[in-house]
């Protein structure tokens, strides 16, 4: 073996150009007390709020209280294999989760880590879960409609793309129902969405994707999963990570729609977590900055300006009720923040009007700009023959003499409820809905039996699509109903009664 001493030389002296004298630390402290998913650490001076920790087993935290001596640290995982004395180690990371194209069509939970047994992500990167809302300059007004595809939301309290409208009630009221019926009728309108199961039984997740898997529309879905059996902290995190991901679109300049099933239990998991960090309790137990919890999450859904891509964020948050108390705490809290409410009302669910929407006490601040024009020529006469027909109804009942007057608003009223009656998970286009408030709007079915209103319905919509087909494409192109388009619509309705004999005698 000869040994070259001009070879030996080179390799010394480039050791001794990159030899650096700089030592690597990371700043570790010590766990003094670990339990119900929470650990006091003490150490770890230079920690910043929401910091990921990282513990000896692998598990990762996150600093959430800094005392003068000691960090409140949150458990993101099982808490079994920490033990007092433990070292923990600072990452300079804040909790983050993957985002991009590739996170549509797949379940993760709150981390961002797949569950669907689908295999890894490959996303285009990672976006922090707690991120500053966009400011006043970056935002435009709501005057896009984002359809539903139920009547009785897309006439009564229109929902614009860019909006927050809170869906409230009793438990068991379809609350659900209307978000993954609003998800379901997205299906072809280039808009992503984002379901977000906070504190739900597994059982009720696994329904709710099947019938997502059924109708197509997790090829456009993303499901982010904490379930009732996951730590508090989990629960906590959720929302927020379904935000970054549905952030990343919009930021793209694309339209999305977030659902956040739901912010009761989101409260709930919170408090427990303030608890446990022996942060001072306030109304209900809550802690102080519940109400920030909420409005930080809700103001990051924004309709944005061009000038920053032209994306939008619709969010519709959840909130469940006790015994229709809409005065609670949590409820009202989230009624100042988003931009109107949906109320559905047990009483209304019970009595077989479904969707179970209560008009009196619901509300869009958004209105009638975020209707297309002859949903809001139809719309305007319904809202208001609906409630006189709320209030008469109230009134008859103490009274056997009416007036002719009063008897034919209590009849266009019952077909006023009849109509806005419609099925779960079968959302209608807006087309379809004009079709169908128009022949309302006009008498045409104050002659039918209210029993067979919602079969006129679908014999209407039948007829139309055999013989004048082109009346649905033009509202869908146009948004408007002409003169034209009325007088054929008058001349299919006459048609389809004396061919389905629907007619019968106005009782007098």
């Amino acid at each position: 073996m000869i040994v070259n001493p001009e070879t030996i030389s080179k390799v010394i002296k480039q050791q001794i150009k990159s030899y650096s004298s700089q030592l690597d630390f990371s700043e570790a402290g010590t766990v003094i007390q670990v339990g119900d998913g929470i650990a006091h650490i003490h150490g770890l001076y230079s920690a910043m709020s929401g910091e990921l920790l990282e513990f000896p087993n692998g598990v990762y935290g996150m600093a959430l209280n800094l005392d003068e001596d000691t960090i409140g640290a949150v458990i993101m995982g099982p808490d079994a294999g920490i033990k007092e004395g433990d070292p923990v180690k600072l990452t300079g990371r804040m909790a983050e989760v993957p985002v991009g194209d590739a996170m549509v069509g797949r379940i993760v939970n709150a981390l961002g880590e797949p569950i669907d047994g689908k295999g890894p992500i490959a996303a285009d990167g990672y976006r922090r879960i707690e991120n500053a809302a966009p400011s006043v300059i970056m935002r435009r007004e709501v005057n896009e409609p984002l359809q539903t595809g139920i009547k009785a939301i897309d006439a009564l309290v229109p929902i614009g793309k860019g909006q927050r409208e809170l869906i409230i009630g009793d438990r068991q009221t379809g609350k659900t129902a209307l978000a993954v019926d609003t998800i379901i009728n997205q299906k072809g309108k280039d808009v992503y969405c984002v379901y977000v199961a906070i504190g739900q039984k597994a059982s009720t997740i696994a329904r709710i994707t099947k019938v997502l898997n059924e109708t197509g529309a997790m090829d456009y879905t993303t499901v982010v999963l904490s379930t009732a059996s996951d730590p508090s902290p989990l629960q906590y995190l959720a929302p927020y990570a379904g935000c970054a991901i549905a952030e990343e679109w919009m930021y793209r300049g694309k339209d999305v729609l977030i659902v956040y099933d739901d912010l009761s239990k989101h409260a709930v998991a919170y408090r427990a977590i303030s608890l446990l960090l022996r942060r001072p309790p306030g109304r209900e137990a809550y802690p102080g900055d519940i109400f920030y919890l909420h409005s930080r999450l809700l103001e990051r859904a924004a309709c944005l300006n061009e000038e920053y891509g032209g994306g939008t964020m619709t969010a519709l948050p959840i909130v469940e009720t006790q015994e229709g108390d809409i005065s609670a705490y949590i409820p009202t809290n989230v009624i100042s923040i988003t931009d109107g409410q949906i109320y559905l009302e047990s009483d209304l669910f019970n009595h077989g009007v479904r969707p179970a929407i209560n008009p009196g006490f619901s509300v869009s601040r958004v209105g009638g700009s975020a209707q297309i024009p002859a949903m809001k020529k139809l719309a305007g006469p319904l809202r208001i023959e609906y409630a006189q027909y709320k209030e008469l109804a109230a009134f008859s009942q103490f009274g056997s003499d009416l007036s002719q007057d009063t008897l034919e608003r209590l009849n266009h009223g019952e077909r006023i409820v009849e109509v806005l009656k419609q099925p779960q998970y079968r959302p209608m286009p807006v087309e379809d809905q004009i079709l169908i408030l128009y022949a309302l709007n006009n008498k045409h079915l104050d002659d039918i039996d209210v029993g067979r209103v919602l079969k006129f319905e679908r014999d209407f919509l039948k007829y139309v699509d055999t013989h004048a087909p082109e009346i649905k494409a033009q509202i869908r192109e146009t948004g408007e109903l002409s003169e034209d388009i009325a007088e054929a619509l008058d001349q299919l309705i006459a048609e389809v009664k004396k061919e389905y004999n629907y007619t019968r005698e106005v009782p007098a």
